[in-house]
């Protein structure tokens, strides 16, 4: 892998994790880089999934694949967050 390869996943790792977290109601209790961190592998994951459904390669945008992308990364971002805050000292 490249150099422009990891900037561009950490890229779209942030762009996929941001959106991930918008979409869930109220605050999550995680950090910048843990969200893009659940982004980058939704990203990964949602390709693959896209690709397996031959929908990864379209004409113009592929919004498909995206929907997995942002759909996994709200799931990913859940799934943290209630791990963290129930281990969260208060």
């Amino acid at each position: 892998m490249t150099i422009e390869g990891v900037i561009s996943a950490i890229v779209v790792g942030l762009i996929i994790g941001a959106l991930g977290r918008l979409m869930l109601p109220g605050r999550q209790n995680i950090s910048i880089l843990v969200t893009i961190l659940v982004g980058i592998a939704a990203a990964l994951v949602g390709t693959v999934i896209a690709g397996a459904l031959n929908v990864a390669d379209t004409a113009g945008v592929d919004w498909i694949e995206i929907l997995f992308q942002v759909i996994l990364a709200a799931v990913g971002v859940a799934i943290v967050g209630a791990m963290r805050g129930r281990s969260a000292v208060r």
